[in-house]
């Protein structure tokens, strides 16, 4: 704890005059603006892309501090979880004002635990004069992995797990969970995935999960501690029986996914995969993956969900944050991130509810060789679990295989 409190205070900005939360729930949009104006805001990231880092403190930062007089602060980091731990460090220290924290990319049980302990600033969504582009009647923008929204955080992303291979070496992967798992073994070493928690290895697992279990539909709903055990049984030992023929026989995993594509990039392993399939035209355009990968999804489905940007209960400058989560959700700003060139991240808005002009925009997004098709994934999408699943999942893969 004391060195969490330490980070805390190397970040933490001097105190500034502040606008109550009853004026920011109430106030006008104006109002609002107008206090936010000279104002920075301390954006806590993961940082394991330089295209996602260039686009946020390149672009978005020059437009924020053109357009508003605002600072953007991006500040990376490995996994959310840090931060949530650094909200919850200060307010059990007592610090419910003035926090080093202004806003969080964040969303699944990082979300859950924020609201869990209170953490969140909630109820203000409705103020963002751009929240009218957002369908909140869409159960996958109105819950986030299962825990309902309830105004505390402003969507970004959406996105759905991808798998990416090299088709110079490997012209026809594995098209389904049961097909991949014959492939491990027929194929010793050239297969990997992150170790939980980290996100993407958690997701692949769950993926795992979900084939052992036979399909989502008997996984959906609040957490069963029976259908779990049952579930987790079937997972483990699939997982047990593929791990001698894993990178390294299994006797290590990458802990990051930057570390996974870096052995996809190098050839020491057959495939990488990623919640945001754009990540792998970004790679080949920077040279890091080969000019022949390709993406693809499961014929049993691929995990899709929806990230978002929250404020912590005790943000410094949540006048400026919600300024700059208004101008992340503009019709302008999803364009520009949706750009293959840029970021190629999918939009959080409906994109009916913009202007013909921007309709047309976005149906005339070149689309990279590298990346599959939304359209493609969207028709084999799985939902995601609620967050007690994924608790449960990533402490049993923990005990059973991480060991």
């Amino acid at each position: 704890m004391l060195r969490i409190l330490a980070v805390v205070l190397l970040v933490a900005a001097p105190a500034e005059a502040q606008t109550t939360d009853d004026t920011l729930l109430s106030g006008t949009w104006d109002q609002i603006v107008a206090e936010a104006e000279g104002g920075t805001v301390n954006w806590f990231m993961w940082g394991g892309s330089d295209q996602i880092n260039r686009y946020v403190s390149d672009h978005v930062a020059k437009r924020l501090l053109a357009d508003y007089g605002i600072t953007l602060n991006r500040i990376g980091v490995a996994d959310a979880v840090e931060v949530v731990n650094m909200v919850l460090a200060e307010k059990e220290a007592g610090i419910d004002t003035g926090g080093a924290v202004d806003l969080i990319w964040i969303n699944g049980e990082n979300f859950r635990s924020m609201r869990q302990a209170d953490l969140a600033f909630c109820g203000y969504t409705g103020v963002l004069p751009n929240n009218v582009l957002v369908n909140w009647e869409n159960p996958a923008i109105a819950n986030d992995f299962g825990v309902p929204v309830d105004g505390c955080e402003v969507p970004w992303n959406t996105v759905q797990f991808g798998f990416a291979h090299d088709s110079a070496t490997l012209p026809e992967p594995p098209r389904s969970m049961a097909e991949l798992l014959v492939w491990i073994k027929a194929n010793p070493g050239r297969f990997t995935y992150p170790a939980p928690p980290d996100f993407t290895g958690s997701a692949f697992v769950r993926h795992v999960f979900i084939h052992a279990a036979g399909g989502p539909e008997n996984l959906l709903g609040p957490f069963d501690q029976s259908k779990y055990d049952e579930v987790a049984a079937k997972t483990w030992t699939i997982l047990n029986e593929i791990e001698p023929f894993l990178w390294r026989e299994g006797r290590t995993y990458p802990t990051t996914l930057v570390q996974m594509n870096e052995l996809f990039a190098n050839g020491e392993v057959a495939f990488t995969f990623n919640y945001d399939p754009s990540q792998f035209g970004l790679a080949v355009d920077a040279g890091i993956f080969p000019p022949d990968t390709r993406s693809f999804g499961l014929s049993d489905g691929t995990l899709g969900n929806t990230n978002y940007t929250l404020i912590p209960f005790n943000a410094t400058n949540k006048a400026a944050a919600m300024v700059l989560q208004n101008l992340l959700l503009s019709p302008e700003e999803q364009l520009e991130k949706a750009k293959p060139e840029v970021w190629g991240a999918a939009p959080a808005i409906d994109i009916l509810r913009t202007s013909a002009e921007v309709q047309a925009a976005f149906a005339a997004l070149p689309k990279h060789p590298s990346v599959v098709a939304a359209s493609e994934l969207a028709a084999f999408a799985l939902p995601e679990l609620q967050a007690d699943w994924l608790t449960a999942i990533e402490a049993g893969w923990r005990a059973e295989i991480g060991r």
